[in-house]
């Protein structure tokens, strides 16, 4: 209503001000004089004013005359749409500028005016492959998913925009937690643009989310064919992928393909711990026992962990403690100064009972590495060489609030997993696991337990002084009865009032 008002406003106001005008100049003197094939024509101000009016009008149409006989003769030279393109060709400078409002509109956040600029691009231009995506991803941006569905859906049926539509469908039922749905529609877009990479990325994370790893793999070879990914990336994620496709097959109780598909993965990716770990149980399975040794040696040469030698030791699982011992050492044999490969020999010689080669084997680790197992190893060599409790407890106490030493964590998030696997639970990245020591948190614990050490040893200290207590003489003095006889106050303590009488009778007193 009010912008009414002010337009009707400004129209009277411009007509006064026309008619204000022309009444101005038809009461000023003077005017023009033209001189045409000697005839004087001699006009007045506001006769001027009109003619030089219709000589802009004139000049204008002799423009557009001029440019629709262009367009006759393109036409008739054999452009057919020479003359439609002159008609239309002012509907589509509005429309395009209406597509640019629009483009920048979306840009700056605002999908309301994104989906009215693309309203009107259609109406001037009728292309419909430009203007629905735009009004898709404006619906997107003003959060309409009904319409952004609808208008995707549109797409599909023009086969220059059939991949536009798919993807943007894809993304949607992926936000909206299908992944069912959305495997189906990376699948298709994956065949109308194997080259695209975000589909392939998109298509192999679903694959590998939904333990189909076979066609992960397919995908995986193409990333590398259409050049998408380092040949070396993908050797060790081919490697990743076959881990997992044996570690199901083996579920199912397909030992024979199992053992191949472990074995495929460990020559895939030698340093790939599971599957060395697989790949030679497999070897000690079908009684190879020399190839699974030759493979964990190899891979703890690389990466020394605890899989490998639980799996070395189900070689010879009935051997005495004297000969794995001799045996360990030809694993670790590449690797010796390796915290793991001295944990490992503590362990072995804890086992046989031989606790003095097991601190030496140990070494300094428990202070210049301080683990949860490495304190808890020294705290079995103090038991074994017959230390007080005390001594023990205190090395329990540093193991409860040490760090736990390496262990399976995501490189993206820093997500902790107890096992192995080959999809990060936490932000579904894939091959991102490590074997490495997470990041300490700067958090204290609430519960103290970071006191415990210093209370364990003021418990050593203090049994110790007990015992020296024991071992001591009892001294006694005789203590006179006038001293605890009570007695009047003087002047200066007649106000004070002692908080507290000692609880001390006459006799003999320990010092």
């Amino acid at each position: 209503m009010l912008w009414s008002l002010v337009k009707i406003l400004l129209f009277v106001a411009a007509i006064a001000g026309v008619t204000y005008g022309a009444g101005w100049l038809m009461e000023s003197d003077g005017g023009v004089m033209i001189t045409v094939a000697g005839v004087e024509y001699t006009l007045g101000p506001l006769q001027a004013v009109i003619a030089l009016v219709a000589l802009v009008v004139l000049c204008w149409l002799l423009f557009k005359f001029v440019s629709f006989l262009v367009a006759v003769l393109k036409f008739l030279n054999g452009d057919e749409t020479a003359i439609s393109r002159y008609f239309d060709r002012n509907r589509e400078k509005k429309g395009y500028q209406a597509l640019a409002d629009g483009l920048l509109a979306l840009a700056s956040g605002e999908g309301a005016t994104a989906i009215d600029k693309a309203r009107k691009a259609e109406r001037y231009l009728g292309k419909p492959e430009l203007t629905n995506l735009l009004t898709a991803q404006a619906a997107e941006m003003s959060g309409d998913r009904k319409k952004a569905t609808e208008v995707y859906k549109k797409l599909l049926a023009d086969d220059s925009t059939r991949f536009v539509g798919v993807r943007g469908l894809m993304k949607q039922t992926l936000s909206e937690g299908k992944t069912d749905a959305a495997l189906k529609l990376a699948k298709t877009a994956f065949a109308l643009k194997p080259r695209h990479e975000e589909t392939q990325d998109t298509l192999l994370r679903l694959q590998a989310d939904t333990g189909d790893w076979a066609g992960a793999r397919a995908t995986l070879g193409a990333k590398l064919r259409h050049g998408s990914l380092p040949r070396d990336v993908h050797k060790r994620r081919d490697a990743v992928l076959a881990l997992s496709e044996a570690k199901d097959i083996l579920d199912e109780d397909a030992s024979v393909e199992a053992r191949e598909k472990a074995i495929e993965a460990n020559k895939l990716s030698p340093d790939l711990i599971p599957a060395a770990v697989m790949a030679a149980r497999s070897y000690i399975s079908q009684g190879k026992a020399r190839n699974a040794s030759r493979l964990l040696q190899k891979t703890w040469q690389a990466q020394p962990h605890p899989d490998l030698a639980a799996a070395y030791a189900e070689i010879a699982p009935d051997e005495d403690p004297a000969a794995r011992i001799k045996r360990f050492k030809t694993l670790i044999k590449g690797n010796k100064d390796h915290a793991e490969s001295q944990m490992l020999m503590a362990e072995l010689n804890i086992a046989a009972e031989d606790f003095p080669e097991a601190r030496r084997a140990l070494g300094d680790l428990y202070e210049t590495d301080p683990t949860t197992r490495s304190l808890t190893i020294m705290a079995a060599i103090e038991r074994g060489e017959g230390a007080k409790d005390a001594v023990v407890k205190g090395w329990l106490a540093r193991a409860l609030t040490a760090p736990r030493g390496p262990q399976w964590v995501c490189d993206k998030c820093h997500h902790i997993h107890a096992d192995w696997a080959p999809v990060c639970e936490n932000c579904k990245a894939f091959d991102t696991l490590a074997w490495t020591a997470p990041p300490e948190s700067e958090v204290r614990s609430a519960t103290g337990v970071e006191m415990l050490p210093l209370i364990v040893g003021a418990l050593e200290d203090q049994s110790d002084d007990d015992l020296e207590d024991e071992d001591a003489p009892i001294e006694a003095e005789i203590v006179d009865e006038d001293d605890f006889a009570p007695r009047e106050p003087d002047e200066e303590e007649e106000n004070y009032a002692p908080e507290a009488t000692p609880a001390v009778q006459p006799g003999f007193v320990e010092k």
